[in-house]
This record gives structure tokens, C-alpha cells and sequence, in this order.
């Protein structure tokens, strides 16, 4: 991937995006997960784990900002970040407007590939059917969330699509990752939505 790329990107995230996830390093991951099935990779987070979930947090307060569904995501390849992105399936009248699924093409494009080998997606909600879907057919091999999503996750909670031995791929699963504020971004902007 040529740099002027990998830099253009990394600027999409704003400073004030990156000024809130400095606010917010005090925090620490919370885990646990329902295992379905899925290969559940627990204790393994890491302080980089923790720093890209914070810039998937970014995201998601951006897509607060524009009254969008508070998820977003983040991938990384050889500790770069390739892709980010937020929900925006308001603002641009696209049911599949997912965070996960602007973020593989973003990164897709990168590459210059739609093999994302190498890869580790971060998203703060448990990828819907829809997303884990485009995740196993862009061979993403793994998987950080922060909130689990009882309703719709396809990642263990609901569905364990990401690991499910009848499809080509399957690929690591990292739950709970800052589940804590991931959760409370949406909890708030659902409240919100109510009043």
C-alpha cells in the first residue's frame, strides 16, 4: 500500500476523535463472553488491543455526532490502521452501512485486495450476521469487539457465524475489549432517542 494512502486515511479520524480516546485511556477492558462455538481468544488483549478500540470509540462518537447508530470500527495490518469508519446507514440511505462493512471495503481498497489476511478488525458492537457474513468472505482472521449484542450478535452471543465449521473461513473472536464504554455509548444514545 503506497504511504500517501495509509496517511490519508489515518487523518480521517479527527482530532477531535483522537483528542476524546486520550480522555478516555483511563479506562480498562472488560471481559467475558458467552462461548457459542466461536474460538474465543479471552485475556489476551493487550495495551494495543485497548488503543484501537479507543479509535474505533472515535468512531462511534462520530457517528453519535451525525445521529447515526454510536458503532465504529477500525482495522489494522501490520500495526497500521487501514480502514475507519462509523455507522452511516441515515446519511447515506444504505441499510448496509455498517461500520464493519465501510471499514473491509475501506480496507480492501488498501490493499488492494479483498483478502484481508493479516489482518484484525476492531468494532465496539458484536458484528451483526450481516457484517461476520463479510467478514468470513474477506478472510479476516481476527475479530475485537467491545459490547456484546444479545439481539443480533453473530459472534457468539446470538450466532457464532465467525466460527461455524460448515464455512471456508473462520477466524479468532476477542470479546468484552472496553465493553464497558462501548456499551454505554449506545445505551446513552438509544436513552436519548426515547426522551
Amino acid at each position: 500500500m503506497p504511504a500517501s494512502t495509509a496517511c490519508d486515511l489515518q487523518s480521517t479520524i479527527s482530532a477531535t476523535a483522537l483528542r476524546a480516546v486520550r480522555s478516555d485511556e483511563h479506562l480498562s477492558p472488560a471481559h467475558g463472553s458467552q462461548n457459542r462455538g466461536t474460538r474465543i481468544v479471552q485475556n489476551l488483549t493487550s495495551v494495543t488491543d485497548d488503543h484501537y478500540m479507543q479509535l474505533a470509540l472515535a468512531e462511534a462518537r462520530a457517528a453519535a455526532a451525525e445521529d447515526e447508530t454510536p458503532v465504529g470500527a477500525v482495522i489494522v495490518h501490520d500495526d497500521t490502521i487501514i480502514a475507519a469508519a462509523h455507522n452511516q446507514r441515515e446519511q447515506l440511505h444504505d441499510p448496509t452501512a455498517h461500520a464493519e462493512m465501510i471499514a473491509i471495503t475501506q480496507a480492501a481498497e488498501a490493499l488492494a485486495s479483498w483478502r484481508l489476511t493479516g489482518c484484525t478488525l476492531y468494532v465496539t458492537l458484536e458484528p451483526c450476521p450481516m457484517c461476520a457474513g463479510a467478514i468470513v468472505q474477506a478472510r479476516v482472521p481476527r475479530v475485537v469487539y467491545g459490547a456484546a449484542d444479545p439481539k443480533a450478535g453473530a459472534a457468539g452471543s446470538l450466532f457464532s457465524l465467525l466460527d461455524d465449521a460448515r464455512l471456508n473461513h473462520r477466524c479468532d473472536v476477542t470479546p468484552g475489549v472496553l465493553a464497558e464504554p462501548c456499551g454505554d455509548i449506545l445505551r446513552e444514545f438509544f436513552r436519548a432517542k426515547r426522551s
